[in-house]
């Protein structure tokens, strides 16, 4: 049988450790050949370790796929691009990236530095446009390819204390719907990927009252393996028609997320001021208004 991802080549950021190592993994075992990129950093972000991403290529290997390392980091340009510039040295082509490498740095919104700030939207939103745009014209001039971007409910949704986060989550989904449009004509797909699993940033989350312990209980039942899958598939030419979309992936369920669209309407042939507005627009509107939902409160039941 031909596996799914025979002889593509595939980046895959962040593939030290958690989610990116899965996905590592899988794409090698449907046959891509694979970058195994990752600077081998703290979930900050802070310092450097080769060997997360040496010991995903040692075990691809073993496993007798093929891959290769990269230590370089997605936060600037140039270092991004040259992720991209050593799958076309050593494998001659690039077939999908993978833009999963991410850090946190939480804090409540008040008290969060701009250095914070700025380092989580540096690698997550720039990162992933720097090796997107790294990739883009190898794909416009092959007419072929596949972005798979990670995105996340604290952006989707929302959550306490990730404003940067959440921020460069939610561009990246921008980001990747500019992507499949620019780029449809050229048959280049650009979709996102929200997972839940437990990962060494997911490791972050506090642990101090027992509604939070049995919370990280529940999500260590969420492997990182889980949401491979998926990321394979948007990979391959199985989805070749897929393209702008946001899917979630939580054990064995798989989302198809809403993006945003008009709910409701009012209009007044003599224009507005502001007291009309507050008189008869805003309580027209109300009732379609959200509420300020974190994730948890959408996502009430146990993963299955």
């Amino acid at each position: 049988m031909t596996k799914s991802l025979q002889d593509k080549v595939i980046v895959v950021t962040g593939a030290g450790r958690g989610i990116g190592r899965e996905i590592a993994l899988l794409c090698a075992a449907e046959g891509a050949k694979v970058v195994v990129n990752d600077p081998g950093g703290a979930a900050d972000g802070a310092g450097s370790n080769a060997a997360p991403a040496e010991e995903v290529v040692e075990e691809i290997k073993k496993r007798g796929g093929t891959a290769i390392a990269n230590f370089e980091s997605v936060a600037e340009a140039i270092p991004a691009s040259k992720i991209v510039k050593s799958a076309t040295d050593h494998f001659g082509r690039l077939d999908g990236v993978v833009n999963n490498a991410g850090i946190l740095r939480d804090m409540i919104f008040h008290k969060m530095s701009v250095e914070a700030f700025e380092a989580v939207i540096k690698v997550h939103l720039m990162g992933s446009f720097y090796v997107s745009h790294a990739a883009a014209r190898i794909f416009r001039e092959q007419e072929s390819g596949s972005f798979v971007h990670f995105t996340s409910t604290s952006g989707l949704i929302g959550n306490f204390g990730q404003a940067n986060y959440a921020a460069a989550k939610l561009g990246i989904v921008g980001l990747s719907k500019s992507i499949a449009l620019d780029m449809n004509r050229f048959n280049v797909r650009s979709n996102c990927v929200s997972p839940f699993a437990w990962t060494r940033m997911i490791g972050t989350i506090p642990t101090e009252t027992d509604a939070e312990k049995a919370r990280v209980e529940k999500i260590k039942q969420m492997g990182p393996e889980r949401i491979a899958p998926v990321c394979a598939y948007l990979l391959s030419d199985a989805a070749k028609d897929v393209t702008g979309q946001i899917f979630g992936v939580r054990m064995n369920e798989i989302f198809l997320f809403s993006q945003n669209r008009p709910l409701r309407s009012v209009q007044s042939s003599d224009g507005w001021t502001p007291e009309s507005i507050a008189e008869h627009a805003m309580p027209a509107l109300k009732g379609s208004f959200y509420k300020l939902d974190r994730s948890a409160d959408i996502f009430t039941w146990d993963p299955v």
